[in-house]
C-alpha cells in the first residue's frame, strides 16, 4: 500500500512538474490581443511583483549581455533597491561583441542609454520597439555614428537587439506602466558578457577590452548597490555615481570636473574591487595562455539553422556567441584572426563585389569616424509624450543620489 501510494503521489509530482514547465514557457496568443499597447503584464509576472514587495509602476531598468544573448529587466522595491523581475533570450543580434561605431556596421550598440516615453513607438512594422537611445553623449562625443537602433519583435537584426513578438509585447509593457508611474528615463546597460573576472580574463586580447573595462564602472556600481547608476561623460569617457564639486560641470567633450564619491560607496566598491581581484588571479592563472574565439554572426547563426525551418524567411535567430565560440590557444587565436583579415580584403577586392561593412576585428583596434554632425534619433510623435516638468520650491534641493543609497 505505501509503494503504492508513494508511485501515485511520484506521478502527481511528475505531472505537476510538467504542467509547471508548461506555463513557464506558454507564450501569449497574439491573434487575441486586441490592444498591443495597452497590453497587460501576464498575471504570474504581477504576483511575482506583488512577492517581491513591487509596485506595478515603480521604475525598471533594461540589462543586455551580448554574449550569452540574455536582456532581464529590474525593477524597484519598495525600499529603491532593484531585484530581477523577468529575463529573456535575444532572438537575434547582428554584428559580434564590441560597440557600434559607424553606420552600417551591423554592430549593436554597448553603453548607458536613457530611455523616454518618446523612444516607445507602438506603430513599429516590426510589431513594437523601443529606441535604444543611440548615439548617446558618449557615441557623440566619440564620432560614432547609426539611428533608429531598436529592441523590438520579429526575431530579425540589423544592427538592433530582436525579440519574439511575445516578448516585446512584455518588454514594452514594462516601460509603459514604469513611465505611468511617473519614471522620467528608463536606463538601458547594454554589455558585451557578464563582467565576472573570468570573462574578463577570457576577453582581454579583445580590441574593445579597454572601452569595456570602462563599462565594467557602472557594471560593478549597479552589482553594489543595485541600483542604476547616475552616468555622465566628460574626456569622451563614462564616469559613475560621480558628483561634480567646486560648480564644476560634466562636458561630454570636456575635462572633467573636480569629482567626489561618497565614502560609502567607495568603501562598498573597494570590498567588491578585492574579491574581483582574487578571482582575477585565479582565471589568469586557469586560462593561461588561452584566450575566447568571438564567433562571426554567420557561425552564430549556424548553430541555430535548424530554428529557421518551416519559418518565414524574416525570421533570422542568430544564437549566442557561448554556443559557436569556444576557448582556443593565443596563437590559434591570432591565426583565425588573420585568416579572418585576409578573407575580409579578398572579399572586398573581388571583381563586382560591394564594399561591405567593416567587422569589428578582435586582435586590432577599430578606428572610429568622426563625422561633423552626429545624426540624434527625433521623438517619434505617435509615442507617448512625456509631462512637462513641474516647476517647484525645492526643485534645485533634490536630494542626491547617494544620500538615498547610504540612507537605505
Amino acid at each position: 500500500m505505501r509503494i503504492r501510494h508513494f508511485a501515485y503521489i511520484s506521478l502527481m509530482a511528475l505531472a505537476l512538474s510538467g504542467c509547471n514547465e508548461a506555463l513557464e514557457t506558454a507564450q501569449v496568443d497574439l491573434s487575441k490581443v486586441k490592444n498591443k499597447v495597452e497590453q497587460p503584464l501576464p498575471s504570474h509576472i504581477l504576483a511575482q511583483m506583488s512577492a517581491k514587495g513591487m509596485d506595478r509602476n515603480s521604475p525598471i531598468m533594461i540589462r543586455i549581455f551580448k554574449e550569452e544573448g540574455a536582456m532581464e529587466i529590474w525593477k524597484a522595491k519598495t525600499d529603491n533597491r532593484f531585484d530581477k523581475i523577468a529575463d529573456y533570450k535575444i532572438c537575434a543580434w547582428s554584428g559580434r561583441l564590441g560597440p557600434k561605431v559607424k553606420t552600417g556596421d551591423r554592430q549593436a550598440p554597448e553603453g548607458f542609454y536613457d530611455l523616454t516615453r518618446a523612444n516607445l513607438n507602438p506603430n513599429s512594422k516590426y510589431y513594437l520597439a523601443i529606441n535604444t537611445g543611440f548615439p548617446n553623449r558618449y557615441d557623440a562625443a566619440n564620432g560614432r555614428t547609426g539611428s533608429d537602433l531598436m529592441i523590438h519583435g520579429a526575431c530579425s537584426s540589423s544592427g538592433c537587439y530582436s525579440m519574439t513578438d511575445q516578448q516585446v509585447l512584455e518588454i514594452y509593457a514594462f516601460a509603459r506602466d514604469a513611465f505611468k508611474g511617473g519614471q522620467a528615463t528608463v536606463q538601458l546597460q547594454a554589455f558585451p558578457f557578464r563582467m565576472t573576472a573570468e570573462n574578463m580574463v577570457k576577453h582581454r586580447l579583445d580590441s574593445s577590452y579597454d572601452f569595456w573595462k570602462m563599462l565594467k564602472v557602472g557594471y560593478d556600481n549597479f552589482e553594489v548597490t543595485k541600483r542604476p547608476p547616475e552616468v555622465n561623460v566628460c574626456e569622451k569617457k563614462y564616469v559613475f555615481n560621480q558628483q561634480a564639486t567646486d560648480g564644476g560641470a560634466f562636458n561630454a567633450a570636456g575635462k572633467c570636473p573636480v569629482m567626489s564619491t561618497p565614502p560609502a560607496l567607495t568603501a562598498a566598491l573597494a570590498a567588491y574591487g578585492k574579491t574581483y581581484d582574487a578571482d582575477y588571479a585565479k582565471a589568469m592563472s586557469k586560462f593561461d595562455g588561452m584566450a575566447w574565439y568571438d564567433p562571426t554572426e554567420a557561425e552564430r547563426k549556424a548553430v541555430v539553422a535548424k530554428l529557421r525551418k518551416g519559418r518565414e524567411l524574416a525570421y533570422a535567430p542568430t544564437g549566442t556567441s557561448l554556443e559557436a565560440g569556444r576557448m582556443v590557444k593565443v596563437a590559434e587565436l591570432e591565426d583565425l584572426m588573420a585568416k579572418r583579415t585576409a578573407q575580409g580584403l579578398a572579399a572586398k577586392t573581388a571583381p563586382g563585389a560591394t564594399p561591405a561593412a567593416p567587422a569589428q576585428p578582435q586582435a586590432t583596434a577599430v578606428a572610429a569616424a568622426t563625422p561633423a554632425v552626429v545624426p540624434v534619433p527625433v521623438q517619434n510623435p505617435l509615442a507617448f509624450t512625456a509631462p512637462e516638468p513641474q516647476e517647484t520650491a525645492d526643485a534645485t534641493a533634490k536630494k542626491p543620489f547617494w544620500k538615498f543609497w547610504a540612507r537605505n
